[in-house]
């Protein structure tokens, strides 16, 4: 028996990087994944994988900044299968610039997938964690820029810090509902979101691209390592399997030391 069976997830952002390998370990534990992205077709062959490996997954089309489209996802989700018991808002993206220079508009996407989306999913799902109080576990995928700044990332810290808000305010609202609430802080992650950065962060800083890896992604680690997809899929499983809400309302940061609370 797998620790999430019976369990129907939601993974936004899942079609690829952080997201697809969470919704890959929620599904090998026995959930039922709803692997939601705003490229359908990525999403589709991530939730084909998931079922070739065993597990159940279906593929759901959604721009978390979108209400209609948040809504409409997680209401057949949860039509389909009779519930939703974890959410994992996941969704993001990443634009690099000084402050002086971040247009408004990039600014304005930026807080819109982070926070907005991370608003939106919360509430289409909790309309159903809250039904006779069946409860469930919501998961939102900060950074160690949910506690920590760094140069130009502005729009992505706040978006990062405010997540912590958010689940604070859940933690305490959701409980007599039996959900449970938590942000996990990775460190830098070689996905491809990440790689992009390197080559932007280096021209940005007026250094070499293994500087930037050296240097400001990998600088404050123990051990020089980047943290990786299973550290944090993992994670969030024992997160979602946890029995009580003795813990909740927690930041986990899962960093190779970059940031210790």
């Amino acid at each position: 028996m797998g620790k999430l069976d019976g369990k129907i997830a939601i993974v936004t952002g899942a079609a690829s990087g952080i997201g697809r390998s969470i919704a890959q370990t929620l599904a090998a534990e026995g959930a039922i994944v709803g692997v939601a992205d705003v490229q359908h077709a990525a999403a589709d062959a991530a939730a084909r994988d998931i079922e070739l490996r065993g597990g159940r997954a279906v593929a759901i089309a959604m721009d978390v900044t979108s209400e209609e489209q948040v809504d409409a996802g997680v209401d057949a989700l949860a039509a389909r299968f009779g519930a939703i018991d974890i959410l994992v808002s996941n969704a993001g993206v990443q634009i690099v610039n000084p402050i002086d220079q971040y247009a408004f508009a990039d600014w304005k996407r930026m807080i819109a997938i982070h926070l907005d989306g991370a608003f939106l999913t919360t509430r289409a799902a909790l309309r159903h964690m809250y039904r006779d109080k069946r409860g469930g576990t919501v998961i939102y995928t900060g950074s160690v820029h949910s506690h920590e700044a760094s140069k130009l990332k502005s729009a992505y810290v706040t978006a990062k810090h405010g997540l912590l808000g958010l689940a604070r305010v859940l933690a305490k609202e959701g409980a007599e509902h039996k959900v449970r609430t938590h942000v996990v802080c990775p460190g830098f992650v070689r996905t491809p979101l990440v790689d992009k950065q390197i080559p932007e962060q280096a021209k940005e800083l007026g250094i070499s691209e293994e500087q930037v890896i050296r240097k400001v992604m990998l600088g404050n680690t123990v051990d020089g390592e980047f943290t990786t997809l299973e550290d944090v899929a993992q994670t969030v499983l024992f997160l979602c399997a946890f029995p009580s809400a003795a813990l909740t309302g927690q930041s986990i940061v899962v960093s190779h030391g970059w940031f210790m609370q």
